[in-house]
């Protein structure tokens, strides 16, 4: 079986996926875990997500995109039910990188606020490329 998860004190974390891509900085350079879910670790037919990657208690899952946000978001929701460790109450950042976000700011929110009562996740929408930090 592929080796579907790094475990890294690294300062930055890159994901890419075609013209998307998502830098995270790891300011305390602690210990994190990148996965790599589609095909991976998750190797089915169904929707799943790009990555997950596990720092500080929070699970972080990572969706790479064109624009079909609707899409996903069910890709973000079917690989919280699976690879969470409590898919309600673990704390989560869900982020979806696209080239461009057909969706307005009051759209966001509405589905961030649907993402935190579900999922116990922050919904983070952004054009690509994109840069946060934990």
């Amino acid at each position: 079986m592929k080796n579907c998860r790094t475990t890294s004190k690294n300062k930055i974390f890159k994901f890419e996926e075609q013209r998307s891509s998502l830098t995270l900085e790891n300011i305390d350079q602690v210990s994190s875990t990148r996965i790599i879910v589609d095909g991976c670790e998750i190797n089915d037919n169904g929707i799943k997500c790009d990555y997950l990657h596990i720092a500080k208690d929070i699970e972080m899952y990572i969706e790479l995109k064109g624009q079909d946000l609707l899409h996903a978001m069910k890709q973000l929701e079917r690989t919280m039910k699976l690879l969470s460790s409590n898919y309600q109450k673990q704390a989560k950042v869900s982020y979806i990188i696209c080239t461009r976000s057909p969706l307005t700011s009051t759209e966001i929110q509405n589905y961030d606020r649907q993402f935190r009562l579900k999922f116990n996740s922050k919904l983070i929408i952004k054009s690509s490329p994109y840069k946060d930090s934990y």
